[in-house]
């Protein structure tokens, strides 16, 4: 760990990717862990975009646990680490395909949410917009939200299987990538596209790859360093930085 700390003292261009795996310490499930979400439920309904159409209560029924109480999640190590790495100038670019606005609450900045975000709903019929406290104050009396102005159907803007990413937030992704010297990766599988091919984008800019994961990844073998228990480096990197 002692070299994850040099590479992050000697990188002019450090990016972090964060995936679910990371919350599992605020007590938040992860995708495809052996207790995760998908184990629970069907992934190929809970955000299909047809299906989420067809039946909007399967997913609005199902996210109350993990999405529609995050008001009672706290940031954890992880997030306050990377904050404060953040703050005294060690990361320049925080990517998370994360939907739960724990970076945020911990008080990183320039966060890249490629997956988008609970923090704003929308009406899929008139587009008024709707606060995350909004619709959770509608979930407590209605089984799923529909539009006090129109009676559409409310969604999370958050990027559904079958959505286009936003392309904003995805192109400014990529720029930081390939622009990274050091891309650290923590809590994702790596599996989900085009998530995914960030790392490569730092690898054939001539960045170093870390990975900080509990299950393997598509990418170990591209990996200059490699760590499978993500509180245990985060308590060192806390430890060596100071921050508690």
């Amino acid at each position: 760990m002692e070299r994850l700390v040099d590479l992050l003292k000697s990188s002019k261009n450090t990016v972090f990717l964060s995936g679910a795996g990371i919350s599992t310490l605020s007590g938040i499930p992860d995708f495809r862990g052996s207790n995760g979400i998908y184990k629970k439920f069907d992934a190929n309904r809970i955000f299909d975009i047809d299906c989420f159409y067809n039946d909007p209560a399967y997913f609005y029924t199902h996210a109350r646990d993990f999405i529609y109480n995050l008001d009672s999640k706290e940031p954890n190590i992880i997030h306050k680490t990377l904050a404060f790495l953040e703050k005294e100038g060690y990361i320049q670019a925080l990517i998370t395909q994360n939907i739960d606005l724990l970076h945020q609450k911990a008080g990183s900045v320039n966060v890249i949410e490629v997956h988008g975000s609970p923090s704003i709903h929308k009406c899929l019929s008139c587009d008024l917009k709707y606060s995350y406290d909004d619709v959770r104050e509608i979930l407590k009396d209605e089984e799923v939200p529909y539009c006090s102005e129109c009676g559409g159907l409310i969604k999370p803007d958050i990027t559904f299987f079958g959505e286009m990413l936003d392309q904003d937030a995805f192109t400014r992704a990529m720029d930081a990538s390939a622009k990274a010297d050091l891309f650290v990766v923590i809590g994702s599988s790596l599996v989900v596209h085009p998530a995914a091919t960030l790392p490569m984008l730092a690898l054939k800019g001539g960045g170093k790859l870390v990975i900080v994961n509990n299950m393997e990844t598509p990418l170990d073998g591209h990996a200059y360093l490699r760590y499978d228990d993500l509180g245990e480096v985060f308590e060192y990197l806390s430890d060596h930085f100071r921050e508690r």
